[in-house]
C-alpha cells in the first residue's frame, strides 16, 4: 500500500477572513477541527500542517500536531503543499484544505481510493451531485463535467453543460480537495499558469491544459468552506 501523505495549507494572510486558522468552533481552533477530520480517514498514513505563520504553527502543535514552515510568497495552497511534500516525502500527497471542518472522512478515502485505483490519473478530486438550479448558475459554485470513467472532461464556473431548451444537469458541484502523485505535483507545481486556468482562475485546469487526467470521486461529498465570518458561525451551528 502506498504511503498516503495529508498536508493541510493554512495562511494568516486570509484577503476575506485574516486568521480564520485560528477562528474559535465550539472550544477549538478551526485548523484543529480539520486535521481530526483528516485522522478519522482511514487510508492516511500520516499529517502535516503547511503555513508560513508562527502563530498557526504554535496552535497546531498545541494540540499535538506537526507542522512544515513554507515560504510566505505562495501564490495557492498547491504550491505551499508542494514545497512541504518536497520535505515530509511520500508516495500519495493529499491536499485537504484547512478551512473545511466538516470534510467527511468517507470523502477523503473516496478521493484517495480513486487515484490508488487507476494508474492512468495523476490527481484525483471530489464532487457530489447539484440538486438545485442556484448552484448550478453560481460562479463561485465550481462545476464539473465527466466522462463515463468519471475522469474529469472541464471545470468551470459557469453554468455547463448549458441546456438549449432550459432545465440544468449533467455536472457536478467541485470540492476543492486533491490527491496527487508526489512526482506529478513537483511537475505540476512547477508548470506555468495556462489559458483556461487564467480565464477560470482554477489551477485544477493546468492539469488537463497539459493533457493529463484527473480522476473525480462522486459521492454525498458537500461541506462548508469557511471563507467568511457568515460561513464561521454557519459551521458553528452545524457542529454544536
Amino acid at each position: 500500500m502506498p504511503s498516503v501523505t495529508a498536508i493541510i495549507p493554512a495562511r494568516y494572510a486570509s484577503t476575506r477572513f485574516p486568521g480564520k486558522a485560528l477562528a474559535d468552533i465550539n472550544g477549538k481552533p478551526l485548523i484543529q477541527h480539520v486535521c481530526e477530520r483528516v485522522v478519522m480517514a482511514e487510508t492516511v498514513s500520516r499529517i502535516a500542517v503547511a503555513t508560513d505563520d508562527e502563530r498557526i504553527a504554535e496552535a497546531v502543535e498545541a494540540f499535538g500536531g506537526y507542522t512544515v514552515m513554507t515560504s510566505p510568497d505562495h501564490v495557492s495552497g498547491t504550491d505551499r503543499v508542494a514545497e512541504a511534500a518536497a520535505i515530509i516525502g511520500g508516495d500519495i500527497v493529499l491536499n485537504v484544505q484547512g478551512d473545511e471542518p466538516l470534510i467527511e472522512p468517507a470523502t477523503i478515502d473516496g478521493v484517495v481510493g480513486k487515484i490508488l485505483d487507476d494508474d492512468d490519473i495523476v490527481c484525483s478530486t471530489a464532487a457530489s451531485p447539484i440538486d438545485n438550479e442556484n448552484d448550478h448558475a453560481d460562479p463561485n459554485a465550481v462545476k464539473v463535467v465527466v466522462d463515463d470513467a468519471a475522469h474529469a472532461l472541464y471545470f468551470s464556473r459557469a453554468p455547463i453543460p448549458y441546456w438549449r431548451d432550459g432545465g440544468f444537469g449533467g455536472a457536478y458541484l467541485h470540492a476543492g480537495i486533491y490527491c496527487f502523485r508526489r512526482d506529478f505535483l513537483m511537475r505540476f507545481a512547477a508548470l506555468a499558469p495556462t489559458p483556461l486556468e487564467k480565464a477560470e482562475k482554477l489551477e485544477q485546469l493546468r492539469i488537463l491544459e497539459h493533457g493529463y487526467r484527473i480522476g473525480v470521486f462522486i459521492g454525498g461529498c458537500r461541506s462548508i468552506g469557511v471563507d467568511t465570518p457568515e460561513d464561521l458561525e454557519r459551521a458553528r451551528r452545524m457542529m454544536s
